[in-house]
């Protein structure tokens, strides 16, 4: 099955309280379809005493069982916690985006998104050099504006 095959049969299962397990989430969602896999990310920290993050993936084996268990799971309870049951993201490149060991304006993403072609940069010194040529005296070309109303001819 293919990654984005397998992404549109997974659901993300959140606010998990830590009584809960893998047994507990496939108990929890088998009416909706076959469960393929169930994920629990551990924490990052290797000497915390929690068992998961308090969020987990549940693969299903059609991508209508997961939009099932979405519609019927999203708000339920579960061990007296209201949990978020959504579709599945794609996972993000570790060297992308915020957190990540590389500066965000040499990312590929922000380049492509915010660079600056040669010619707007052109364009951009022409009309800095234009604005500085002007006069400097904000009241410059305003003598005759101290009368109102329309010009007579």
């Amino acid at each position: 099955m293919s990654e984005k095959a397998r992404l549109k049969c997974t659901v993300y299962v959140g606010g998990l309280d830590q009584a809960v397990s893998m047994q507990t989430l496939a108990e929890a969602f088998v009416p909706f379809g076959e469960v393929v896999d169930i994920t629990l990310p551990k924490p990052d920290v290797p000497n915390s005493n929690d068992l998961h993050r308090g969020f987990g993936y549940v693969e299903f084996d059609l991508p209508d069982d997961a939009k099932e268990a979405i519609d019927n799971m999203d708000g339920s309870e579960l061990y007296g916690r209201t949990i978020k049951v959504a579709p599945a993201k794609p996972q993000k490149d570790s060297n992308e985006g915020l957190g990540s060991k590389t500066a965000i304006w040499e990312q590929e993403g922000y380049l492509a998104k915010y660079a600056v072609s040669e010619e707007d940069k052109m364009a951009s010194e022409q009309a800095q050099m234009d604005a500085s040529e002007r006069p400097q005296d904000p009241m410059q070309g305003l003598e005759e504006l101290d009368v109102a109303g329309p010009k007579p001819e």
